[in-house]
C-alpha cells in the first residue's frame, strides 16, 4: 500500500509546510480543544480496516465483496480512477460481479454494520485540483460515486501528484469539507500517509481536516523507521515503532526535529496503526500477531509496551489496518484472525447496523458464509490505481531488508533530512482556509 509515515519524519518533513506561506490551522482552530465529532457512530470502538483491491496481482485475481471474511469492520475499496481535471471515476472488475451486484454486495455488508469507503491515489494514482473549476470537478463526481455504489465516504491515499507549493493543498482541503456537507454527519474520511516526498504538503491536510476525519492510518513499513521525540531510531516491526508513532499524532509534536511549529495532536480515536499483513505484502516492516497485540494493549491499557511508553491509556484508540484483505485472504488470514482476537480483547462496543442501508433478502450473507475458496491474488503494482498500501514492489526501497527490522537504531532516511524553518504566515490572504497562499 503506502510507504509509511512513520511519524517522527512527519516532525522533520513538517517543516517544510511551515514554509512558502502555509499558514498552518494549529494557530487558528486548533486552540479548541472541544471539536465536533464527524465519523459515522456505527463503527465499533476498535475497529479492524483492510484495503480491498479491485483489480489483479501477484495475488491473483479479485474476487467478490461478499468473500469477505466477518472479522472486517471498514472495508477500503482500492482505487477510484483519475479522469482528469478533477474528475474522479470507479470501475468495477469483472472478476468482483457486475456493477449491479457490487452495489448490492455493498448494501448487502452495510446492513451488516460494516463501513465500506472508495479510496483515492495509491501509489500510481494521482488527483489533481489545479483551480475552482478543477475542484468542483472532483466534488460532483466523488459525490455521484457515494450516491451510486453506497460508499459511507472515502480515503485519501495521496502518495504522489502533490507537493507543498501547489493548489491541491487548499482545494483539497475545501473540496472535503464541501463533501461532508452535501453528504452528512455520517461521512467517513480516512488518511493513510506514506512516509516521504510529499509529507510537508500532506501534514497541513491532515490539520486541515482534522474535525472532518474519522481515522488516520499511517502505513508503518517500507520505510526504515523514524525518528522519536526523544531522537532516537524506532524500528518498523516493533511494538516501539507502532506506539511511538501513534503517541506523535495523538500528543501533538513540535516539526522539524523539535524547532518547527506546533503540530497538535488528533483524538484517539482517530488514530490507527498500518502493517502489512503478511511478509508477501511489503518489502519491509512485517510485524508478528504479538507485535501487533502488544501494541494494542500498550496503547489502550499501558500493558505490553516496550521501551516506548503512552504518558497515559487511550481507551478510544482506534485499532488496525492492514494491505491488505486481498493478501490476507491469500496468505490464510493470517493477520485477520490475530488481529480481531487482540482488538476484541480490549472490549468496548460492537458496530452498528446502517439504519439506511437496503438488506437484500436473497443476497448471501458474507459475514456467516465464508469464501469457499480464496483467491491467489495479492495487492502489488500492476493495476492502473496503485494499490492503496504501498504493497507494490516498484515503490518499495531498493535496499529494503527481507527481515523484520531489529530495535537497534537505523541510519535516518535522506528524505526526511531537517529542513529550514520559517515561521508561517502571519496572513492567510483572500485564500478559503489559509493553506496555500495566493499567487
Amino acid at each position: 500500500m503506502k510507504a509509511s509515515l512513520c511519524i517522527a519524519t512527519l516532525a522533520a518533513m513538517g517543516s517544510i509546510a511551515s514554509s512558502r506561506n502555509i499558514r498552518h490551522h494549529a494557530e487558528s482552530v486548533m486552540g479548541n480543544p472541544v471539536q465536533r465529532r464527524s465519523e459515522s457512530t456505527r463503527l465499533p470502538t476498535h475497529p479492524l480496516t483492510g484495503y480491498w483491491h479491485d483489480f489483479p496481482n501477484p495475488a491473483g485475481d479479485t474476487y467478490p465483496l461478499t468473500q469477505i471474511t466477518k472479522d472486517w469492520d471498514v472495508i477500503v475499496v482500492a482505487f477510484a480512477n483519475s479522469l482528469g481535471s478533477g474528475k474522479v471515476g470507479f470501475d468495477v472488475d469483472p472478476k468482483a460481479g457486475s456493477e449491479t451486484q457490487f452495489i448490492k454486495d455493498i448494501s448487502t455488508l452495510k446492513a451488516a454494520g460494516k463501513t465500506i469507503v472508495l479510496s483515492l491515489g495509491g501509489q500510481n494514482g494521482a488527483v489533481t485540483l489545479n483551480d475552482a473549476t478543477e475542484t468542483a470537478n472532483f466534488v460532483s463526481s466523488v459525490y455521484d460515486l457515494i450516491k451510486k455504489f453506497g460508499f459511507d465516504g472515502i480515503d485519501l491515499d495521496l502518495e504522489n501528484g502533490i507537493s507543498k507549493d501547489l493548489p491541491i493543498i487548499n482545494n483539497l482541503i475545501t473540496a472535503v469539507k464541501q463533501l461532508k456537507q452535501k453528504v452528512g454527519d455520517s461521512f467517513y474520511l480516512s488518511m493513510a500517509p506514506t512516509y516521504g516526498g510529499i509529507w510537508g504538503a500532506y501534514l497541513p491536510i491532515i490539520d486541515g481536516l482534522r474535525n472532518e476525519l474519522t481515522q488516520i492510518h499511517v502505513q508503518y513499513y517500507n520505510n526504515g523507521g523514524f525518528v522519536y521525540t526523544d531522537g532516537r531510531t524506532l524500528n518498523e516491526g516493533t511494538v516501539d515503532c507502532l506506539v511511538g508513532g501513534s503517541v506523535m499524532l495523538i500528543e501533538g509534536f513540535q516539526t522539524n526535529y523539535g524547532n518547527g511549529w506546533k503540530f497538535n495532536g488528533l483524538r484517539p480515536d482517530q488514530v490507527s496503526f498500518g502493517v502489512p499483513s503478511g511478509t508477501s505484502a511489503a518489502g519491509r516492516g512485517f510485524v508478528t500477531p504479538e507485535v501487533v497485540k502488544r501494541a494494542l494493549t500498550c496503547l489502550v491499557q499501558g500493558v505490553g509496551c516496550d521501551t516506548v511508553k503512552p504518558p497515559k491509556t487511550y481507551p478510544t484508540y482506534r485499532g488496525a489496518m492492514t494491505w491488505s484483505i486481498n493478501w490476507d485472504s491469500h496468505d490464510g488470514y493470517v493477520f485477520s484472525r490475530p488481529a480481531r482476537q487482540a482488538l476484541d480483547s480490549l472490549g468496548g462496543s460492537p458496530p452498528q447496523p446502517n439504519p439506511t442501508a437496503v438488506n437484500p433478502t436473497d443476497a448471501p450473507n458474507p459475514l456467516t458464509n465464508p469464501p469457499t475458496s480464496r483467491p491467489t491474488n495479492t495487492p502489488t503494482v500492476t493495476p492502473t490505481q496503485s494499490p492503496r498500501p504501498t504493497s507494490q514492489p516498484t515503490s518499495l526501497p531498493t535496499s529494503s531488508p527481507s527481515s523484520v527490522p531489529t530495535i537497534n537504531p537505523t541510519p535516518i532516511p535522506t528524505s526526511v533530512a531537517p529542513q529550514p524553518t520559517q515561521a508561517p504566515s502571519s496572513s492567510c490572504g483572500s485564500c478559503t482556509n489559509c493553506y496555500y497562499a495566493p499567487t
